[in-house]
């Protein structure tokens, strides 16, 4: 197991790279860097998107080299966008600025956002207890759901109550965490129907000076709507897992043999089928948070105004914030891949009979 762990640790450096290489890429071809933001803001008072859609043709672009490159540049000294350049670091060639990023990231260096004027660290240390707090609670209470209604589905297989509960599953995995939030918004939200949670935000403006009840109250009120937004796609995968795992434990020999000695089915189904059906959705605990902590956290957390690491990641794509994007893309590249050797590993601690090593030979 040493062995498998430690060429798993090796592969995280190429993976990594690569995953680097090709987000690196692809940033060259998208239009509207942090330079044409500045001149944009400066030119017409809002961003690259209205340049590019916006009506130039009334306008005559100075036939200067900055008003080729720029298509926002008009009146602008060609001094003050070289400056622009070299300030964002785009004097240098592509592959020059990749090695150079590369090699201050593998010293945990990640440079300091353009817009922000704060560490790219020190703004994602910021931002992710509220993902991690969406994230957490929405992974517990999907399984807080799913496991006794997957055991319930199983030990029913067939029934009616299987039947209905199977569709509506079907019908929330199938509905985008998105679309669902929108509708949460509309109806519970003020949007159109009820205020009865708030719009945005995961305290109130009066936090300090409620009780500690108070606050706990408080609290759930404000996550309630985005954490029912993260849990719909995780809690029906996990619920079909929990009972084809199930399912599966029932149909063995040890079952039939606990049952013919005379065993409750209670006794049979949480004393023996129980812990080895639990196997593959225990030690799947750490992928299926890392999966409701990234997934949806993008779209939840901009539509609900929390200032987590998703709606970060947004505002930084929109603003072309290199260091902010290509930073939390290392951050996050790492943890995914940690993650899944610890997931591995969860797998061997819960079943021991598991090896890793011998399935790879």
């Amino acid at each position: 197991m040493g062995a498998y762990i430690l060429r798993r640790l090796l592969l995280i450096i190429p993976t990594l790279f690569g995953i680097m290489v090709i987000n690196f890429v692809l940033v060259q071809f998208v239009p509207g860097g942090p330079v044409e933001q500045i001149i944009a803001q400066m030119e017409g008072g809002g961003d690259v998107f209205e340049t590019f859609a916006g009506g130039g043709g009334d306008v005559e672009l100075q036939s200067n080299a900055a008003s080729d490159k720029y298509v926002g540049a008009r009146g602008l000294p060609e001094e003050f966008i070289k400056e622009l350049e070299k300030e964002f670091g785009f004097d240098k060639p592509p592959l020059e600025r990749f090695l150079s990023m590369m090699w201050n990231y593998m010293h945990f260096d990640f440079g300091t956002s353009y817009f922000r004027s704060i560490s790219v660290t020190e703004l994602v240390m910021e931002k992710m207890p509220v993902s991690i707090t969406l994230g957490l609670w929405s992974t517990i209470i999907a399984y807080m759901i799913s496991i006794p209604l997957g055991i319930r589905k199983a030990v029913s297989d067939g029934s009616r109550f299987d039947t209905w509960t199977s569709g509506a599953i079907i019908m929330a995995y199938a509905i985008p965490g998105f679309l669902f939030a929108i509708l949460l918004l509309v109806m519970f939200a003020g949007g159109s129907y009820w205020q009865v949670f708030p719009l945005r935000g995961l305290t109130s403006d009066n936090w300090d000076q409620l009780s500690a009840f108070g606050k706990a109250k408080d609290y759930i009120w404000h996550i309630a709507l985005p954490v029912t937004a993260y849990t719909i796609g995780a809690f029906a995968t996990l619920t079909l897992l929990t009972k084809n795992s199930f399912l599966d434990e029932i149909k063995k020999h040890y079952v039939m043999t606990a049952r013919a000695k005379g065993l409750s089915e209670s006794r049979v189904l949480y004393g023996h089928v129980f812990r080895n059906a639990m196997l593959i959705v225990i030690a799947g605990f750490p992928s299926v948070f890392l999966g409701v902590f990234l997934g949806g956290s993008v779209i939840i957390e901009t539509i609900f105004s929390l200032d987590g690491l998703g709606r970060l990641g947004f505002e930084a794509a929109v603003a072309r914030d290199y260091p902010v994007i290509f930073g939390t893309l290392f951050i996050f590249g790492i943890i995914g891949l940690v993650v899944g050797i610890l997931s591995d590993l969860m797998y061997v601690i819960v079943d021991p009979r598991i090896d890793f090593a011998k399935r790879e030979g």
